[in-house]
């Protein structure tokens, strides 16, 4: 018997849903039960995939290559199930679907509406591929009081009547502000959010509540109290030094208790004895490194979230603090542009798209080329190393990207077609952005003898990708010519996968994104080894 949970947002946006969600997926994946975590998103945009890094942070791919949400990054983080494409909607995609039905006639003739036909099409996916779940916990986009969150919250509404008390559960997550000039937490926001979906026909059964310092029992007996709950259903959300400390701290506090009482329930206490090594090694590492990160979106973190979450857990397999040093990769199209490499002790080059600081990012690569500094690629930070390498050592003066216009050598270029599973898709550069790179999980085969054989342990591997443009296979025996070891291929040898330099210490490039797959309690092994490398350069500084 599947039960769900929906996690909804009040006050003001930014709270923590995700990060709530995703711990409470891991207390009851902890006390034995099968979870699926998933974010119905209030946008109409079909998916993330075309919105801007500074407007949605960074867009997460799962295998079967659905471009969605960041929060699946999260559920993926903390409870190891890997997400789907079925696991994240928008009101663009369900209002697609709606219309499609409306076109080939499936209504009827009737009048499509907002009730039933948009709030039936939001339960359906809901519902779909839940068989093998003991839970489903769904988070809602947004904040209540947004006019566009409207359908889906009618739509948990109507699921919580049909499903009863004993299969549905809703956990609101508010703000209780500490209001420094009158020296008191506030707890009227929290009021008038509840007020706002009680309205809506919802009674929340579990109030989170986020702050920045305890709540006092009487703040909390009169919360409860206005809030129409038991005064153990008001659950402090304090702030943590570290996202991983959430589970245990919700644990602390009584969240996954009260879900149990709530499902009359008798299971024994989670095991979170990996939760908190891992959080006691955060806390008290043995050393530290310090990263340069040469990107396009530094000035909003979470555009490279799994990237830093990866780094870090690097860092907690090496029991070293990994330091982030965010750069413009604009800064270094500037004379005095080294001076901000000269102490760290890693360069990574990210993923992104278009023109704009790509300069900057080939001289950062061909810094860490010749300083010997460690140096991950990733994505377009492969293509980066190849053009630089092309440009600088192959003697091909005219070596760029196709994406950026048309080049003497055309060193990256786009790829027209490919095969997924028994499809061929095609794409073409005046075509929609919107899905049309390759996404999802592709098979790669590792060079016998490779640095990355060594440090994947296996023969071929599979990873994540989200890209439109390739480097060019033609040009792969002028580059290896000059160091430039092509060690990772797709089964068929057309795409280049992998780079790497022997020459180097640590010098490797990947057209994938690996942090997508990385976990607290299973750090990726390229970051693993790329924050071990880091390690080594410290102690020769």
């Amino acid at each position: 018997m599947t039960r769900f949970i929906f996690i909804t947002g009040g006050v003001v946006s930014s709270l923590g849903k995700g990060l709530s969600s995703a711990a409470l997926g891991a207390l009851l994946q902890a006390r034995g039960f099968k979870v699926r975590l998933r974010k119905l998103d209030p946008y109409l945009n079909v998916d993330p995939g075309t919105m801007s890094p500074y407007q949605h942070g960074e867009v997460y791919v799962t295998d079967d290559g659905a471009e969605t949400d960041l929060d699946l990054g999260h559920y993926e983080r903390f409870t190891g199930v890997p997400s789907r494409r079925g696991d994240n909607v928008t009101t663009g995609r369900i209002y697609s679907t709606v219309i499609q039905k409306e076109r080939r006639g499936d209504y009827l003739g009737g009048t499509v509406q907002v009730i039933p036909h948009v709030t039936d099409a939001i339960k359906d996916f809901i519902k779909a591929d839940t068989a093998d779940a003991d839970f489903v916990l769904c988070e809602i986009g947004g904040t209540v009081g947004d006019i566009e969150s409207l359908p889906f919250l009618e739509a948990i509404r109507q699921l919580g009547n049909e499903l009863g008390r004993a299969r549905a559960l809703y956990v609101h997550l508010t703000l209780v502000p500490y209001i420094p000039s009158a020296g008191e937490l506030k707890t009227k926001p929290t009021q008038h959010s509840v007020k706002e979906l009680l309205g809506l026909g919802i009674q929340p059964d579990i109030l989170l509540c986020r702050c920045d310092r305890e709540i006092p029992a009487d703040a909390r007996r009169k919360i409860a109290q206005f809030c129409n709950l038991r005064e153990s259903a008001v659950i402090p959300a304090l702030d943590v030094d570290t996202i991983y400390q959430v589970p245990v701290a919700y644990h602390e506090q009584g969240f996954d208790s009260e879900v149990m009482r709530h499902f009359g329930l008798e299971v024994p206490a989670p095991d979170l004895a990996n939760w908190r090594r891992t959080v006691e090694r955060i806390r008290a590492p043995e050393g530290e490194v310090t990263i340069a990160i040469v990107g396009k979106y530094v000035g909003l973190k979470d555009a490279y979230k799994s990237l830093s979450e990866a780094l870090g857990h690097g860092g907690i397999a090496n029991n070293v603090r990994v330091h982030l040093n965010w750069i413009d990769s604009e800064v270094f199209e500037r004379e005095d542009a080294v001076a901000w490499l000269d102490d760290v002790n890693g360069i990574l080059v990210p993923g992104g798209f278009g023109e704009r600081g790509t300069e900057g990012k080939i001289a950062a690569v061909r810094f860490a080329r010749e300083r010997k500094v460690p140096f991950f690629g990733i994505c377009f930070g492969m293509q980066m190393a190849v053009i630089e390498a092309s440009r600088t050592l192959a003697g091909l003066k005219g070596a760029g990207s196709t994406e950026f216009g048309p080049a003497e050598h055309p060193v990256v270029g786009l790829m027209t077609e490919w095969v997924r599973g028994n499809e061929v898709e095609r794409r073409n550069a005046a075509g929609d952005l919107g899905g049309t790179m390759r996404l999802g999980a592709y098979p790669c085969v590792l060079a016998p003898g490779s640095q990355v054989r060594e440090i994947y342990g296996a023969d071929s591997i599979s990873e994540r990708h989200r890209h439109r443009y390739e480097v060019n296979i033609n040009y792969k025996a002028q580059l290896e010519k000059v160091g430039l070891r092509f060690c990772g291929l797709s089964p068929d040898g057309e795409l280049p996968e992998i780079v790497e330099r022997p020459d180097h210490p640590w010098f490797i490039g990947v057209q994938f994104h690996p942090e997508l797959k990385s976990k607290p309690f299973e750090p990726h092994p390229l970051f693993a080894s790329f924050i071990g490398a880091a390690v080594e350069q410290s102690r020769l500084v």
